[in-house]
C-alpha cells in the first residue's frame, strides 16, 4: 500500500508539474503570438545548418540562400493569390533566381542586370498565362498580377541577395554573420522584453504583439551583440558595432512590420506552416531581408566590399 501511495503521489506532481508548464507556455504564446518550444527548437536546428554554410564553404551559402529565396517567393506569391491575385509562382521563382545568381556570379552589377531580366520573364510569363484559358489567368488582372509580382521579386529576392554580395567580400562571411547575429538579438531582445514587462503597443493595428517595451529591450541587446561581435568577429573599433545595432535594430523592426502589413492586406495569419513555432520562411526573413541592405551600406562605408 505504501509502494502504491508513493506512486499515485509521484503520479499526481508530474501531472501538476505538466499543468503549469503548459499553462506558463500558453501564456507566452498569447503574448509573443508563437509556440516557444517549437520556435527555439526549429531556431537551433536552422541556426546550426546556417552557421555550417557559411563558415564552411561560401558556395553552399549562396545555395542556402537561393533556395530560402524560392521558397520564400513561393510563399508570397501563394499569399498574393489568397487576395485575389494570380502571381505567377514558377515565374516569380526563376526570376528572382535570376537576381541572386546575378549578384552571385557578377556582384552588384549583375545583380541590377538580374533585377531588369527577371522582371522581364515575369512579366512575359504573366503575359502568356493571359493567353491560356486552361490557366484561369483572367487577362483584365494582368496590370494588377504583374505589379504584385515585380513587388514580390524585389521584396524577397533583391534585398536578400545583398547577403549574396556581402559574403563575397574579404572576410565576408563574418559579416553575413554579424548580420543574423544582432538581427536574431532584436528578436531575442524584443520577445523577452515585450514578454516581461510589455505593456504599451507600438502598432496595434499593424502587429498586435509588438511593444515599446519590447523595442527597448531590443535596443539595449542589438547595441551591445554589435560591439562585441565587431570587436572579435569583425576586428573593427567599437562604435561600428553600436552603428550596426542601431542599423539593424529599425531593419529589423521595420522588416518585421513590413511583413505584417502585407499579411494583414492579404488577409493571412502566416505564409505558411512549414517551420514549427515560427510559421513560414518567408516569416523568418522579414527581418533579415532589408536588414542585409542596411548592414551592406554599413560595410560599403567602411569600404569592407
Amino acid at each position: 500500500m505504501a509502494g502504491s501511495e508513493k506512486r499515485d503521489e509521484l503520479r499526481t506532481a508530474i501531472e501538476s508539474t505538466r499543468a503549469q508548464l503548459e499553462a506558463t507556455n500558453a501564456r507566452i504564446e498569447a503574448r509573443a503570438g508563437r509556440n516557444l518550444v517549437f520556435a527555439i527548437g526549429s531556431g537551433v536546428v536552422f541556426g546550426g545548418v546556417f552557421l555550417a554554410s557559411l563558415l564552411l564553404v561560401k558556395q553552399i551559402f549562396v545555395v542556402l540562400v537561393a533556395a530560402l529565396v524560392a521558397i520564400a517567393l513561393v510563399e508570397l506569391a501563394s499569399a498574393f493569390r489568397v487576395a485575389g491575385r494570380r502571381v505567377p509562382r514558377i515565374g516569380v521563382v526563376v526570376g528572382g533566381l535570376v537576381v541572386v545568381g546575378g549578384a552571385a556570379f557578377w556582384g552588384a552589377q549583375g545583380m541590377l542586370l538580374g533585377l531588369f531580366a527577371g522582371s522581364l520573364v515575369l512579366i512575359v510569363w504573366r503575359l502568356v498565362e493571359g493567353l491560356v484559358p486552361a490557366w484561369e489567368a483572367p487577362p483584365k488582372t494582368v496590370v494588377r498580377d504583374v505589379f504584385s509580382g515585380l513587388f514580390t521579386i524585389v521584396y524577397v529576392a533583391f534585398l536578400a541577395s545583398f547577403a549574396v554580395l556581402l559574403v563575397a567580400a574579404e572576410h565576408g562571411e563574418w559579416w553575413v554573420f554579424a548580420l543574423v547575429l544582432v538581427v536574431v538579438s532584436v528578436d531575442v531582445g524584443a520577445y523577452a522584453a515585450g514578454v516581461s514587462f510589455g505593456k504599451h503597443k507600438m502598432t496595434p493595428r499593424i502587429s498586435p504583439n509588438k511593444t515599446w517595451e519590447g523595442f527597448a529591450g531590443a535596443a539595449a541587446v542589438a547595441a551591445g551583440t554589435g560591439v562585441l561581435v565587431s570587436v572579435f568577429a569583425l576586428h573593427q573599433p567599437w562604435w561600428v558595432g553600436v552603428i550596426i545595432g542601431v542599423v539593424v535594430l529599425f531593419t529589423a523592426t521595420g522588416g518585421d512590420l513590413t511583413e505584417s502589413l502585407i499579411k494583414r492586406n492579404l488577409g493571412v495569419k502566416d505564409m505558411s506552416s512549414w517551420i514549427p513555432g515560427h510559421g513560414g520562411f518567408l516569416d523568418r526573413l522579414d527581418s533579415l531581408l532589408p536588414s542585409a541592405v542596411g548592414v551592406y551600406g554599413v560595410a560599403l562605408i567602411l569600404g569592407v566590399v
